[in-house]
C-alpha cells in the first residue's frame, strides 16, 4: 500500500508495518543493519496531518506513527514518533486496526485529532486518563466500522 492509502484510508489507532522492500541484513553488519530497521518497523498511527500553504511556506500532508516510548520504571522519558509523507518511496501495510468497542482517547489542535491513548474499554481509559493529564482530552469509543476522519485541509492566503 502507499502512504496515501494509509492516510486516506487507515483509522487512527491503527498498526502499520511499513518497509523498503529490502531483506533484513545479517546482525554483524551494524550500521547496515541499524539503516535497514531505519526503515522497516511497525507503529500505531496517531495523527494526521493535511498540510499547510502559505506564500513563504508549504508542509505537505504527512501521517506521524507512534514506534515506542522508552524509560524506566514506569517513567517514560523519551516517545519516538516519526512523521511520513504522502510521497513516501516505503510500503505500508495495515496490520491491526482498533477492536470495536476499546476507547480512543484523543486531543484537538486546529481540528487535527491526535491520539494519546488506546484503551481496551471505558474503566482502562478513564484510569489512564485519571494518571495522564492532557488539556481538551476526549474519548471516542471505535465502532464497527470504524469510519475515517480526514483532518480539514489548512490553507492561507498570502
Amino acid at each position: 500500500m502507499s502512504a496515501q492509502h494509509i492516510y486516506t484510508s487507515a483509522p487512527l489507532g491503527s498498526l502499520i508495518r511499513y518497509s523498503n522492500g529490502k531483506p533484513r541484513p545479517p546482525a554483524r553488519f551494524r550500521r547496515k543493519l541499524r539503516a535497514w530497521e531505519h526503515e522497516n518497523g511497525i507503529g500505531r498511527l496517531v495523527e494526521r496531518y493535511p498540510g499547510y500553504a502559505s506564500a513563504s511556506f508549504n508542509s505537505p500532508p504527512h501521517f506521524m506513527l507512534h514506534l515506542g516510548d522508552y524509560g524506566s520504571q514506569g517513567t517514560i522519558v523519551l516517545t519516538v514518533r516519526r512523521a511520513y509523507g504522502l510521497d513516501s518511496s516505503l510500503h505500508f501495510e495495515i496490520v491491526e486496526t482498533p477492536r470495536a468497542g476499546s476507547v480512543r482517547i484523543l486531543t484537538s489542535v486546529d481540528g487535527r485529532d491526535e491520539l494519546r491513548h488506546l484503551a481496551i474499554n471505558m474503566a482502562a481509559a478513564e484510569s489512564w486518563m485519571q494518571v495522564n493529564r492532557y488539556s481538551n482530552m476526549r474519548t471516542e469509543i471505535v465502532c464497527d466500522p470504524d469510519p475515517v476522519i480526514l483532518p480539514p485541509t489548512t490553507r492561507r492566503a498570502a
